[in-house]
C-alpha cells in the first residue's frame, strides 16, 4: 500500500528482455538508504519487488500481466520514473490509499498552461470512467491527485508547482501515456452496488429510465 506521494525521481538503468518478461533497473543512487530484497516500491504508480540491489541500482521482475497492462514496458534507458517506499503502519497519510495496481493507461490529451497554471487533460478509459468523479481521487504514473474536473471519457487535473517539480509530470505532454489507477474506495463501492442490482434483478438502464 502507497500514498501517491512521490519521494524520489530516479532514471532508468535498463530494461531487459528476460524468460518471464522483463528485468527493470533502477539507478537510485542513496535512495533509500536502506532497501531490501523483497520489499515493495511503487514505479511509476506499478507496485512492483525489488529482486536485487547492486551497487545503488534496484531490479525488479516484470512479468507479462504488468507489462500489458501499464506503461513500463515502454521505459528506455535514462527515462525518469517515480518511485514511492510502501505505506508504514506510523506514517502520514498525505495523499489517498493507493494500491500500486494499475488499472489501465491514458492519453494526454492536452496540457494549459495558460495564465499561471498547469492543466493535464487525460484519457479516461471506459474500463475506469464510471467511478472517477470531480474532487475524487485519482493516481497519475503513481502520484496522487484530486480530478479538478470531469467530462465525457476525460478528466482534469491541476497540478502545483511543487508537484511538477518533484515528479515526472512535468514531462507529459499531449501524447504521452501514463498510468491509471481509480480510488480504490470507489471501485469497491460500484462493485458491491453492482451485485446488488443483479440480486435485485434491477439493470442499469432501467434504474436510468426511472429517474
Amino acid at each position: 500500500m502507497f500514498t501517491g506521494i512521490i519521494q524520489h525521481m530516479v532514471a532508468v538503468e535498463s530494461l531487459q528482455e528476460k524468460q518471464y518478461g522483463k528485468q527493470l533497473v533502477l539507478n537510485c543512487g542513496e535512495w533509500p538508504n536502506n532497501p531490501i530484497i523483497g520489499e515493495s516500491i511503487c514505479v511509476d504508480g506499478c507496485c512492483l519487488t525489488v529482486v536485487e540491489i547492486i551497487r545503488g541500482s534496484l531490479a525488479f521482475d516484470v512479468v507479462p500481466q504488468t507489462l500489458q497492462h501499464t506503461t513500463i514496458g515502454n521505459l528506455r534507458s535514462g527515462d525518469m520514473v517515480n518511485v514511492e517506499r510502501a505505506l508504514r503502519a506510523d506514517s502520514l497519510l498525505g495523499g489517498h490509499m493507493v494500491q500500486g495496481h494499475v488499472d489501465t493507461t491514458g492519453a494526454v490529451l492536452d496540457v494549459d498552461r495558460s495564465n499561471g497554471q498547469w492543466r493535464t487533460r487525460i484519457e479516461s478509459p471506459t474500463s475506469i470512467d464510471h467511478v472517477l468523479q470531480e474532487r475524487g481521487s485519482v493516481t497519475v504514473d503513481g502520484v496522487s491527485l484530486t480530478i479538478a474536473t470531469k467530462g465525457q471519457g476525460w478528466f482534469e487535473v491541476a497540478l502545483i508547482p511543487e508537484t511538477l517539480a518533484k515528479t515526472t509530470l512535468q514531462f507529459r505532454l499531449k501524447g504521452s501515456r501514463v498510468n491509471l489507477e481509480a480510488d480504490s474506495m470507489a471501485k469497491h463501492i460500484a462493485v458491491e452496488v453492482a451485485r446488488q442490482m443483479q440480486i435485485l434483478g434491477i439493470s442499469a438502464e432501467s434504474l436510468a429510465k426511472s429517474h
